[in-house]
């Protein structure tokens, strides 16, 4: 098993890039929100909805979800919405009082915002909870352009996602900085040649830091400000 990196060098590649591009869900906010609503929402949901045992209705959508991770999939809205049956964004909104900057990372934007540096929102999240996300959490006035895969057709984790954003948005991997909390995704980026790849290891703030393989690594955003 790899190692770790150190976290202090990642505030070097805060200094020494010119864009910055920011994952959205574990990143800059708190992924307890999406473990709610995925491993305990929905399937409560989907076993009202059904009828069924709901630890057996739990088993099927969990099995479900795991012949799709990795895939757009995965990430879209429409997809489940179709294939549950449920009205997931109204469910979304619903609940997205529960929606909430990780610790740090809404002062980090503030202050990233008046750095200089250009700052693009790169996301895995379908456009509709894209849109329930920036109604709560006005996460959209700090960037230059959100991004999400969807509409370029492959998540963050496939090698034709990077060429396709650099085709869209145009950036210097030399120069750029990119932040995630996904494992394979900081590992398609690096391979991309991104030259600052930054793993976010307490993407939920309702669990404690985990180990970010391969690849250096802070805590919250706003490690990449300390000196």
């Amino acid at each position: 098993m790899s190692a770790a990196l150190p976290a202090r060098p990642a505030a070097r590649f805060w200094r020494e890039c010119d864009t910055v591009l920011l994952d959205m869900d574990g990143t800059l906010l708190d992924l307890s929100f999406d473990n709610w609503f995925w491993r305990e929402a929905v399937p409560r949901c989907l076993a009202r909805a059904s009828g069924g045992p709901a630890p057996e209705v739990r088993e099927r959508l969990f099995a479900h979800f795991a012949r799709k991770q990795g895939s757009l999939d995965w990430y879209c809205l429409d997809y489940w919405t179709r294939e549950l049956g449920l009205d997931l964004r109204a469910l979304k909104e619903a609940s997205s009082h529960r929606i909430r900057y990780l610790p740090g990372a809404r002062e980090f934007l503030q202050q990233a915002r008046v750095s200089g540096k250009r700052l693009v929102l790169v996301t895995n999240a379908h456009a509709e909870t894209l849109e329930v996300k920036q109604g709560v959490s006005g996460l959209g006035r700090f960037f230059e352009a959100c991004v999400s895969s969807h509409a370029l057709g492959s998540p963050k984790e496939a090698a034709d996602f990077w060429p396709r954003l650099q085709a869209v948005i145009g950036f210097d991997p030399a120069r750029t900085l990119f932040v995630d909390d996904s494992l394979p995704v900081l590992d398609a980026a690096a391979h991309f040649g991104i030259a600052g790849v930054v793993g976010v290891s307490r993407p939920d703030s309702r669990a404690p830091a985990r180990p970010v393989e391969r690849h250096h690594s802070v805590e919250g955003v706003a490690g990449l400000l300390e000196a």
